[in-house]
């Protein structure tokens, strides 16, 4: 049968394909039909005959029939060499395999059987392939076969020339990969009641939510009958689709990007409108989200796999809260192996199509042998480490020791550290208030000094706080958690910290460093604010630590009480008060000392005209030759305009009376 041009579905696969389906190895490479004779080995087995079926991976198996054929897949020789094949190594004949057999202590039981239960391997199995790997491990690294880059799916080879595709995150996380076929094989069984999967997204205040039936029940197969009405019945569909559930909440500002959650941890709170509405939306897509997992709880629970498309923060609302219906660690979790669009009903559908429906090929055992060689001639090559050269043994003794290998515990410790401290430096009171709560205690306590491959300029958590100038943070390690203000400063940092870029106290004078150059974490501060808080908190409980002593306490110069405070204020104040008192007596003794202006000149009214304009009245432009308020004030371009008007009136003027003289 031909199996070109066809669509296959994940859980129901044609049998005459699904028996002839051989795993390609991590190279991806086909299985070669045999290999060339070996010295010292059997001679090459004989070749399948016309009709007869044959074994791709063991050599010189040949069966007369598919049950046969079966059989010997169930074999303990042909799942060793499948295991070596995916090792890169090469099979080895039913002979030689006997004969591995015969050196191992442990038998191999019940390699024929035909029972479904033996598809786990045996350990005398995986004993023989332990022994051959340490057999041909390598003896340098330069000589190991290059890995290939990761790929979301696995792919099976049916001779002659088709190939099918699945994706990884379909198989069960603790399955191995040489076990992936016998649980496809398993999959194609609907149960008593059927297969199901549970799929969500959510992203940008999006939410899409379903539960499917991959695989209906067993005996629940299309039987091709007739209606009552004599029409045939219509078929019933691979997926069914039991429960599903969209909606939307305002999270994101509309080309902004990200949400407003994340907005506000990594800035101070917006207290907009829209922030707040952001807000608010954020919460109830939250709330929909769990009371909708709880409504489908019961479902939710009977499904064989989940798959969540959410990022890091938004898998919260699924995971990792009180009552919740999924579990973190639930085996069943998967992400979906491929890029996703906007979560909507439709996306749903397009994402299981892509999951259930199987990927085939048809490509040619030749044509698959030149892709996987051409594949393998592309990967850089392992440059070969010349041998070292002998050193003498002074030589080898100035050389730098060798970076240790960090465990995963020191790793992880090695990440909260960082982490603590980036708190501290960036002022985030409240996120470490929450991560000290959680971690603290595993970390040491306040007092544990921080580790020197940090760097940091302080042996302790609360000298960090001081020279970093975080205010808050240093009154919550004081006051709070009681951090020990009378520890040393690591001689380091003494000797690499000076006083350039300190901030001085007018009224408060800097102690002299103690016997070796001592100092606390007091000293370390570099503004003000921060010293006061060590001043008050020695003034509030100064039965804590010796806040004031010099050669075993926090070198604490005085405390600072809130009557001090006030005292403090008013001097300030009385001091702004005299220099301004100061500022108006000079202004005075300035005034008395220049003479005083002389006084303008005043002219005398000049007697009107019966038709003169009234003095306040609005005046015409040019007005009488003789007054000087008409032009004052303004530009020297009004003035000169003023003055041409003047003299073109008075021009009109004489004319007229030459005129009159004339006539008379």
């Amino acid at each position: 049968m031909s199996h070109q041009f066809q669509q296959y579905h994940l859980f129901s696969l044609p049998r005459d394909l699904l028996d002839t389906l051989v795993p390609r190895n991590d190279f991806n490479q086909v299985p070669e039909p045999s290999t060339p004779p070996r010295t010292g080995t059997p001679p090459p087995p004989p070749q399948p005959t016309a009709g007869s079926r044959a074994c791709n991976i063991c050599l010189g198996a040949v069966f007369v029939d598919v049950d046969d054929q079966r059989a010997h897949f169930r074999s303990d020789w042909h799942r060793y060499n499948v295991k070596i094949r995916l090792n890169g190594g090469e099979p080895v004949a039913e002979a030689q395999f006997a004969q591995l057999v015969d050196g191992l202590e442990d038998s191999i039981s019940g390699s024929a059987s035909s029972s479904d239960s033996d598809s786990d391997d045996s350990d005398a199995v995986a004993a023989l392939v332990h022994k051959t790997r340490k057999l041909a491990r390598p003896s340098s690294p330069e000589s190991s076969t290059p890995k290939l880059p990761q790929t979301p799916l696995v792919w099976f080879h049916s001779p002659p020339s088709t190939q099918v595709g699945i994706y990884k995150a379909v198989f069960s996380s603790s399955t191995p990969p040489t076990e992936y076929l016998a649980e496809l094989k398993q999959m194609q069984i609907g149960g008593e009641y059927g297969r199901t999967w549970a799929l969500f997204m959510t992203a940008g205040g999006h939410f899409a939510g379903a539960i499917v039936r991959v695989k209906r029940p067993d005996g629940d197969e299309d039987d091709g009958g007739l209606t009552k009405k004599g029409k045939s019945r219509k078929p019933k569909p691979e997926i069914e689709v039991l429960k599903h559930k969209t909606f939307h909440r305002y999270t994101t500002r509309r080309k902004q990007g990200g949400s407003q959650g994340l907005n506000d941890n990594a800035k101070s709170k917006a207290v907009s409108a829209g922030a707040m509405l952001r807000r608010y939306g954020e919460q109830a897509l939250r709330d929909d989200i769990r009371n909708l997992l709880q409504d489908w709880a019961d479902d939710i629970h009977d499904c064989e796999r989940i798959w969540i498309r959410a990022s890091v923060s938004n898998r919260r609302i699924f995971l990792d809260y009180e009552n919740a219906v999924i579990e973190k660690g639930d085996e069943r979790l998967r992400t979906f192996p491929f890029p996703t669009r906007r979560p909507t009903q439709a996306e749903l559908s397009r994402c299981l199509q892509e999951l259930t429906r199987v990927k085939v090929s048809h490509l040619t055992e030749e044509a698959l042998r030149a892709q996987d060689e051409a594949l393998l001639a592309s990967l850089p090559k392992p440059k070969p480490q010349p041998a070292p050269a002998p050193q003498p043994e002074a030589a080898k003794q100035k050389d730098k020791p060798a970076v240790p290998q960090l465990s995963p515990e020191e790793e992880q410790l090695r990440d909260k550290w960082t982490r603590l401290l980036d708190m501290i430096k960036r002022g985030r009171l409240d996120t470490l208030k929450t991560f000290w709560d959680r971690e603290g205690a595993a970390l040491g306590g306040v007092n544990t000094p921080v580790p020197d491959w940090t760097d940091e300029k302080g042996g302790t958590l609360l000298q960090v706080a001081a020279h970093c100038g975080q205010e808050e943070i240093t009154k919550w390690l004081l006051e709070d958690l009681r951090a020990d203000p009378t520890l040393d400063v690591p001689s380091s940092t003494v000797a690499a910290e000076d006083d350039s870029g300190v901030e001085s106290d007018g009224d408060v004078p800097r102690l002299p460093r103690g016997k070796g150059g001592r100092r606390t974490a007091y000293e370390l501060a570099r503004t003000k604010a921060v010293r006061d808080v060590f001043r008050r908190c020695a003034a509030a409980h100064p039965d804590w630590w010796d806040w004031l002593g010099t050669e075993h306490g926090a070198r604490v110069p005085s405390v600072l009480s809130s009557e001090m405070e006030e005292g403090r204020e008013e001097k300030k104040k009385a001091r702004r008060k005299g220099l301004k008192d100061k500022v108006k007596e000079r202004e005075k003794e300035r005034e008395a000392a220049s003479p005083p202006p002389p006084p303008p000149p005043v002219e005398e009214p000049k007697p009107r005209k019966a038709k003169e304009e009234p003095a306040n009245g609005p005046r015409k432009l040019g007005g009488a030759s003789g007054t000087t308020e008409s032009v004052a004030g303004l530009t020297p371009e009004m003035r000169a305009k003023i003055e041409r008007e003047r003299r073109a009136r008075a021009a009109e003027a004489r004319m007229k009376a030459l005129q009159g003289g004339g006539r008379a």
